[in-house]
């Protein structure tokens, strides 16, 4: 599949906002304890990875109430949905300098991930967290990603990359009291 970046800019996948806030105290104090640990961009980039996977429960999983959609929050809270842990993660390699794009997939409901961008190409990565039936995997050679679509059952990975979350996504997860009533609110498609 053609990644296709939603701005030509490059640098936009580096900016700080309102979600991918890697300006906030605590994302830069996270990004320079696991900068320390790390030899260069890619040993960084593939602890910045592990660190969100395994070390902030998917609140599914973990049956946490909690919305978290702010990078910080996810950081502080410790919890987040794949969207949550996505822009964790998108704000901790941005902190390094390291370009990162939002991106998704669609099955039931659109599943949320990361692109990273190392020697000249953009590779997807899935913090979701693993599980007994998800091993999901830091890779520059080839996706380890949580779930594959089944084109089959109308599932498919979208092409594009943002330097943003999606409208559709933010607006969700803004308006979610708590995750059962985000559960309910979704989106479907994009």
């Amino acid at each position: 599949m053609q990644l296709i970046q939603n701005t030509p800019d490059l640098s936009a996948y580096l900016v700080a906002d309102e979600v991918i806030d890697h300006d906030h105290p605590r994302v830069r104090e996270t990004a320079a304890r696991l900068a320390r640990s790390a030899e260069d961009s890619y040993a960084y980039a593939r602890l910045a990875f592990e660190f969100v996977r395994d070390g902030i429960p998917h609140s599914q999983d973990s049956g946490d109430p909690r919305v978290t959609w702010r990078a910080s929050d996810v950081l502080e809270q410790g919890t987040g949905i794949c969207y949550a842990k996505a822009h964790a993660l998108a704000a901790l390699l941005r902190a390094e300098d390291i370009p990162t794009a939002l991106c998704y997939q669609k099955f039931d409901v659109v599943h949320g991930l990361v692109a990273v961008r190392f020697n000249g190409a953009w590779h997807r990565q899935d913090p979701r967290g693993n599980k007994p039936d998800v091993d999901a995997r830091f890779s520059l050679d080839g996706e380890r990603l949580a779930f594959a679509p089944d084109p089959e059952s109308n599932e498919m990975d979208y092409p594009v990359l943002y330097a943003e979350p999606h409208p559709a996504v933010l607006s969700a997860l803004k308006a979610a009291p708590d995750r059962s009533h985000l559960w309910k609110t979704l989106p479907t498609a994009l």
